[in-house]
């Protein structure tokens, strides 16, 4: 037994030896980008893998807000994924409760192609995508940018999925009053699915705060650059002369503490996303 327990506690620490290299691995190029967006330029060029700069300057972060158009991007990607989010979050449900309840000729094949759509790659998508926002006149405006990105085929099979494990019977009671679908959609079954709602706004909020392809086929307009373009421009050069590392890992580690602070907040939620589900 003691050699057991001893051989369970030598697996248990190596185990804890390996996690904490790869959290290292992983951890150790973000630190590096914290501490550079510190440094000067001259320093960032010689000594760029140390994490902590020898003269500690914000001057990266002034040049970032008072010299560039950061400002600008920021607002844009907020905007865009404030309404995204919401959307994608109204919709996908309401696809999804169609798809689990209403009973309509063609619904398999809806939802084939839904499962269809999930398997193309995004970039093939890209210049189809261009033609028709062009075609519809919404190229170079917010609405070009932000409607065709308000419902995800992921998604919708997300809540597809939840529906179906909510018994039917719990709408009966509602029907019976004279409630219609989308009262039964609206007032019972949609404050049921608040997991799997939470699971597809945080999604959202990721996917459309991140995205690039999307934004470089519906605009090219100055003051329509989110910040994924914006800070695209930056690093490869466009928008600077010479390295300007600071600069670049300030854009890029504003950038992502949204995303961050979104996720490390509610986690939890989306890895227990099958969570209130009702049993019958």
């Amino acid at each position: 037994m003691v050699k057991l327990a001893r051989k369970q506690l030598a697996a248990q620490i190596a185990l804890y030896v390996v996690l904490i290299a790869l959290a290292v691995v992983y951890i150790y190029p973000f630190l590096i980008q914290v501490g550079t967006s510190f440094k000067s330029d001259e320093e960032a060029a010689s000594s760029g893998i140390s994490l902590i700069p020898d003269v500690w300057t914000f001057a990266a972060y002034e040049r970032l807000f008072a010299h560039s158009d950061f400002p600008l991007w920021f607002v844009n990607s907020t905007v865009i994924t404030l309404c995204v989010t919401v959307g994608r979050a109204f919709f996908d449900s309401l696809a999804g409760y169609a798809l689990a309840r209403l009973q309509f000729r063609g619904r398999a094949v809806v939802f084939a192609a839904l499962v269809a759509v999930m398997s193309v790659p995004t970039v093939v998508l890209l210049i189809p995508k261009f033609l028709v926002i062009n075609q519809l006149g919404m190229f170079n405006s917010y609405a070009g940018m932000i409607l065709p990105l308000l419902v995800d085929a992921a998604g919708v099979f997300i809540m597809k999925n939840f529906f179906e494990s909510i018994p039917v019977s719990v709408e009966e009671q509602a029907r019976i009053d004279g409630a219609g679908a989308f009262r039964l959609f609206w007032s019972v079954v949609l404050p049921m699915a608040t997991p799997a709602l939470t699971t597809i706004v945080i999604l959202s909020f990721q996917g459309s705060w991140n995205e690039l392809s999307h934004f470089i086929v519906s605009a090219n307009d100055p003051s329509l650059t989110p910040l994924t373009k914006g800070v695209a421009s930056l690093a490869s050069g466009q928008l600077s002369q010479g390295t300007q590392y600071p600069l670049k890992l300030a854009a890029a580690l504003i950038m992502t503490i949204p995303v961050a602070v979104m996720f490390f907040v509610f986690q939890r939620r989306i890895m227990n996303s099958t969570e209130g589900a009702v049993k019958e």
